[in-house]
């Protein structure tokens, strides 16, 4: 459900029906909490999913309300960590549902892990939660369950999708429960001899703090099936379906050997939960088992990729240098 009206979608995002919430322009939070006071009843225990009641005639606060409604008691998340949640949404007045990673999604493998939410703590919108409510995170501690409340406008604020009949006054809650945290170096990277391409591979160089130089080889027709090589081999623990997965990626059309993303472009390292639908298939395919540390090298088909779907890379074939710095 896209609570905004218009949605990010970095390249190695999820392509099929993407489940944002806002716009990466809606506001910013400082992490703090506020003295306001929650208004809705929540039912239910941290990890499973939470019956959410609204007294009738419930006034929502003007400003942001936070609620610890379970202490969790792993370590505190701080703003900049990488954060794996879980989380159940509804308008207050309505009860209109407005999103919850326990509705397993439209065509989603039955036996894959649940699609959750994974993102930065941060003051920009990069994840299906809003900054006013990811910011609420921030302090918390792994395993709690926290409720988050306010106006439409004072959550969402101004890109509030107007297709969902919402009003600027309108009272949202959110319960969010932070399954897992992590904290990774932004300029974080694959670090080892790398190795030579295997043939038909396209030549990577990764050096400094920057997107990597990915020269496709002249001649050679795109392959119709997902090529992958390992070119630097990690020791850290193996990538699991449903981990957040924290990379340095650099992603080229094979065609013209033109870059069309970089999380360098975005501030370095960023986070996808992998194994679930949630980035392209490619990715889904090759990267869970491989090692944290690991720089795998990509070539994905348009039928692994975003063919089929309307977005501008459709019909390409995409090559990627991906570097797996962390999960969470």
């Amino acid at each position: 459900m896209n609570l905004t009206k218009n949605t990010r979608r970095a390249a190695a995002a999820a392509l099929a029906v993407p489940v944002l919430l806002f716009t990466a322009a809606c506001g910013s939070d400082d992490g703090k909490g506020s003295s306001a006071a929650t208004v809705a009843e929540v039912e239910g225990k941290a990890g499973e999913q939470p019956k959410i009641t609204v007294p009738k005639d419930a006034k929502a606060p003007g400003e942001r309300a936070t609620k610890t409604l379970i202490e969790g008691k792993g370590a505190t998340v701080n703003k900049g960590d990488f954060v794996r949640l879980d989380y159940a949404a509804q308008a207050m007045k309505t009860g209109q549902n407005l999103g919850s990673s326990w509705m397993k999604q439209p065509g989603a493998d039955a036996k894959a892990p649940r699609t959750q939410v994974v993102g930065e703590v941060s003051d920009q919108a990069q994840s299906q939660l809003p900054p006013k409510v990811m910011g609420a995170v921030a302090g918390q501690k792994v395993g709690s369950r926290v409720q988050i409340e306010g106006t439409a406008k004072e959550l969402v604020g101004e890109n509030l999708n107007p297709q969902l009949g919402l009003k600027p006054e309108d009272g949202l809650v959110w319960v969010v429960d932070i399954a897992a945290a992590k904290k990774v170096d932004k300029k974080a990277k694959a670090e080892g001899e790398q190795a030579k391409p295997e043939e038909g591979m396209p030549e990577v160089k990764a050096e400094g703090d920057k997107a990597a130089t990915i020269t496709v080889p002249k001649g050679e027709k795109a392959p119709t099936e997902l090529k992958e090589q390992v070119l630097v081999k990690g020791k850290g623990p193996k990538v699991k379906a449903g981990d957040g997965l924290i990379a340095q990626y650099t992603g080229v059309k094979w065609e013209d050997g033109q870059k069309f993303d970089s999380s360098w472009d975005h501030g370095g390292a960023t986070a996808f939960q992998i194994g679930t639908g949630s980035v392209v298939k490619g990715w889904d395919q090759a990267l869970v088992g491989k090692n944290v540390g690991d720089r795998v090298e990509l070539v994905v088909p348009p039928n692994l990729g975003y063919g089929g779907t309307q977005h501008q890379l459709a019909k390409n074939t995409l090559v990627f240098s991906v570097d797996i710095v962390g999960t969470v």
